[in-house]
């Protein structure tokens, strides 16, 4: 979660000072109470590597965010906070069996990031002309990084879950616009994020819609390079949208195995994440004869 104790106790006090109702500030009291609880579970979750601790406890760890935001919708951190959470239960533990209920979880997520954005200046980003859109991207700082980048993150995601609907597909340029401002601020955030989510958005698409394998993999590669090796998704995500795609066997298998012999605790905050790319790249390399056939 993105909360620092400092913002926090900065929101409690000018809650304190402004608030004309008790009640409406003991109800937001409690909640930024429980949001510093929320924050030490999210990097105790982090650094866990039991995954079905982890996907037994966190649709109630999601219901309780859902709460807070009831209480608090307007609250900037808390929505984008809910918006990874359930981007990131969907892509772990999402089942390919039940598309209905991923398509559920990653709307939630879009949803709530984008009234992040709301909060943070932005026109309604689906509503809005894409003139609107486009200025309101442009405008937007590096502080804004975290919230467009996962915006965008979650909103590609629930788009490629429903390629069915002619107004799903009409908002890609929307996401890729978001994204391209975030590689222009900071490309080096969450280990080079923008970089791998143009790598697999270049990689996913056929040439007469854009795709380019070529750039692709120089954002991988430059992906790579900043997360200095700690994330391991991001090699996972080389392999299964360049090296596949490219139809470059011997890459896939030297990616795939650097995965599986890296230990998960290699960056102890992405233990989670990386016992699920190392679960990943195991299957993958099971499957890789008949990926070359």
């Amino acid at each position: 979660m993105s909360f620092s104790r400092r913002s926090i106790g900065v929101a409690l006090i000018l809650l304190i000072i402004t608030s004309q109702s008790a009640c409406v500030f003991s109800k937001k009291a409690r909640v930024a109470t429980a949001a510093l609880l929320l924050e030490d579970v999210a990097k105790a979750a982090y650094k866990q590597s039991d995954l079905k601790v982890i996907r037994d406890g966190m649709p109630a760890y999601l219901m309780l965010m859902d709460g807070m935001i009831e209480a608090w919708p307007d609250n900037e951190q808390l929505l984008i906070a809910a918006a990874q959470a359930y981007s990131s239960f969907a892509s772990i533990f999402g089942d390919d069996q039940d598309k209905e209920y991923s398509k559920q979880l990653l709307g939630k997520a879009r949803d709530y990031a984008l009234q992040s954005l709301i909060q943070r200046g932005f026109k309604d980003p689906i509503k809005s002309s894409f003139d609107d859109f486009t200025t309101d991207v442009k405008a937007s700082g590096k502080k804004d990084v975290p919230y467009v980048f996962w915006a965008a993150t979650c909103w590609a995601s629930w788009i490629m879950l429903n390629l069915d609907s002619m107004e799903a597909m009409a908002e890609l340029p929307r996401v890729e616009l978001m994204m391209h401002r975030c590689l222009e601020l900071d490309e080096e955030f969450y280990y080079g994020g923008p970089h791998l989510f143009m790598g697999m958005w270049l990689s996913a698409r056929p040439a007469i819609a854009g795709g380019d394998l070529q750039k692709a993999q120089e954002h991988f590669l430059k992906a790579l390079d900043l997360g200095e090796g700690k994330f391991l998704m991001a090699y996972v995500y080389y392999a299964e949208y360049y090296a596949r795609r490219a139809m470059e066997k011997d890459l896939f298998v030297s990616i795939l195995k650097k995965v599986v012999d890296t230990p998960a605790d290699y960056s102890p905050e992405l233990t989670l994440l990386n016992t699920v790319a190392k679960t990943k790249a195991q299957e993958m390399l099971n499957n890789a004869d008949e990926y070359f056939e």
